[in-house]
């Protein structure tokens, strides 16, 4: 059994329990807290099944808050289990429900990583693609992005496995400078064009290193 597969058995596994749940309440048997927690599953479900087929589902940027929601919420029942007495049933449910919300939270939280190339758009893998060949030619590209009185310089280099990107950004209140590292080149790509406004037309491969 393949891992993707493995991933989808599971993504299948929650979507069950989501139905279960659904049922449940239509039928009267759920309060208005449960029928708060299925529209968290919903939506923790959906995440799961897009990091199991590798598809971008909604936002990235909504994906780490509600891991650490769930999660959060998978130790305060623990906590709540060891501090009340409680039946063996409801023993039972407290440390099942939490082993699974933990479990679906550090998928969600992996999944919520912007630098993968799934979160990227077509127009981003074909520039990604350029950048690689240009950066396989040379260690570093320079650019610059003029827009009135602002200009944004970049250096961007290969760095192991790893793609750098060294920004400044000048303005009239002042000049700001910052690093960072990505694992794959679609991330950089979105990177330069969202805090530079740099595309990769602008670079242009230095004539001496």
């Amino acid at each position: 059994m393949t891992l993707k597969r493995a991933y989808c058995l599971l993504a299948a596994f929650y979507s069950l329990l989501l139905v279960i749940g659904v049922i449940a309440v239509l039928m009267g048997g759920g309060t208005l807290l449960a029928a708060v927690y299925l529209v968290v599953g919903f939506f923790a479900v959906l995440g799961l099944w897009g990091a199991s087929l590798q598809r971008s589902v909604m936002n990235p940027r909504m994906w780490r808050p509600l891991a650490v929601a769930l999660g959060a919420g998978g130790v305060v029942q623990f906590v709540l289990m060891l501090r009340m007495p409680v039946s063996g049933v409801t023993l039972t449910w407290i440390l099942t429900s939490s082993i699974f919300a933990i479990l679906l939270a550090v998928m969600l939280y992996h999944y919520g990583n912007r630098d993968q190339p799934l979160w990227a758009t077509d127009t981003e893998r074909n520039d990604a693609r350029r950048l690689r060949a240009m950066l396989h030619q040379q260690t570093a590209l320079t650019a610059v992005h003029r827009e009135g009185e602002r200009e944004n310089h970049a250096n961007v280099f290969k760095v192991g496995n790893e793609y750098e990107a060294n920004i400044t950004r000048h303005s009239p209140d002042g000049q700001e400078a910052f690093t960072e590292r990505f694992r794959h080149p679609e991330s950089l790509v979105f990177f330069l064009e969202k805090f530079a406004s740099i595309s990769i037309n602008d670079f242009q491969q230095p004539t001496a290193q």
